[in-house]
């Protein structure tokens, strides 16, 4: 697969230390829920991000620990062993999630069917994608994961996709699927861009024991960072965006993404051709957008805003705000680092300003 593959012994070396790994949230500017139908979504990273701290462990347990949503569970590295014995065939990922292997895995967990809870998923997530990481590039060492997010959950920002890409760029690690590329002295690094396409796959497949159905520029966001153009699995980074400031309002009334794309092809199977001349609609407008937004750093004029505010898009109110110092498109993606100081009241790293970027991984 042309990745950078450490040893076992060059794995464990790598995370002597604590760790943390992280990556951003998202807002999808045009395309929502038509890009799940194979439309174009344009989508931008965001300034707030999911922390996953990594800590070696002796006590042969691996333990996940989510505090905004009061959620600790931990299990013998033998069981976790034993039970991809069992389920571990079908393991890829290539492959989506299997209904046999979740079952398998509610079971295991004690979780009960359709148990839609933050709590309930966020454990279906781990262990797939440890289950499956370790099956396909070996086992799993002893570890504590903590993770904290300043993204609400249910507010369409990405969080469960920024928890998935976290948690697909540590199991890749410590199993020695890819690299640490923190060097001594180096507050923060970034993976290669095949390495960050293994980490975007499985992420995917995390995203998909959550949402079901999901269309992939969430954890692709969350992955790369920056402002994309995503189509059908097509990743498309806009290299040319402008300065922009993105006024987002926290209605602080959760949604479900499953549920909501759920609803949406049940309208388009009952009034195809209403929903369908709709989806047209929505794909051309996120195609013009991008062309005006791609246009906007060499002629900065303040005719584009109109297009992007309300002449294409005359239901919704204004999301744009021109020339703000913090510009979207500038956010880097997954990134891991050195831990300095760890404040779970804040749910922030401190003495580290927030790097704007892709995954990443940070050293302590």
């Amino acid at each position: 697969m042309g990745l950078s593959v450490a040893s076992g012994r060059e794995a464990a070396a790598m995370w002597a230390r604590d760790l943390t790994v992280s990556a951003p949230g998202k807002v999808i500017l045009h395309g929502e829920h038509a890009v799940v139908l194979g439309k174009v979504a344009l989508a931008v990273a965001l300034d707030l991000r999911t922390f996953l701290r990594l800590r070696p462990s002796a006590e042969g347990r691996v333990s996940v620990s989510l505090p905004g949503v009061g959620f600790r569970r931990s299990w013998d590295t033998p069981d976790l062993q034993a039970l991809r014995g069992r389920i571990a065939a079908d393991f890829d990922e290539s492959k989506s999630p299997s209904v046999e292997q979740l079952d398998a895995l509610r079971e295991f967990a004690g979780i009960a069917a359709g148990a839609s809870a933050p709590e309930s998923l966020a454990t279906l997530a781990f262990l797939y994608m440890c289950l499956a990481i370790s099956a396909k590039y070996g086992d799993v060492p002893s570890m504590d994961i903590l993770v904290c997010s300043e993204l609400p959950m249910g507010a369409g920002l990405g969080s469960s996709a920024a928890y998935a890409v976290c948690l697909a760029a540590a199991l890749l690690m410590v199993c020695g699927a890819i690299s640490c590329p923190l060097q001594e002295g180096e507050p923060t690094a970034r993976w290669t861009e095949e390495e960050l396409t293994l980490i975007n796959s499985w992420a995917f497949r995390g995203e998909q024991v959550i949402h079901g159905n999901p269309s992939g520029v969430d954890n692709a966001v969350g992955t790369w960072g920056g402002a994309l153009r995503y189509q059908a699995g097509k990743i498309t980074p806009l290299k040319r965006v402008p300065t922009l400031r993105i006024l987002l309002t926290n209605t602080k009334v959760p949604r479900s993404t499953k549920v909501l794309v759920a609803g949406v092809k049940e309208k388009i199977l009952k009034f195809p051709s209403i929903m369908n001349p709709v989806l047209d609609s929505i794909g051309a407008i996120s195609q013009e957008c991008q062309n005006v937004l791609e246009a906007m750093p060499e002629n900065p004029s303040p005719e584009h805003y109109p297009v992007l505010e309300g002449r294409l898009c005359p239901h919704r109110g204004s999301p744009f705000v021109p020339a703000s110092p913090s510009a979207a498109g500038e956010n880097p993606g997954a990134r891991i680092s050195w831990i300095k100081h760890w404040d779970r009241s804040t749910s922030v790293l401190l003495s580290f300003p927030l790097l704007r970027g892709r995954a990443s991984i940070k050293n302590h």
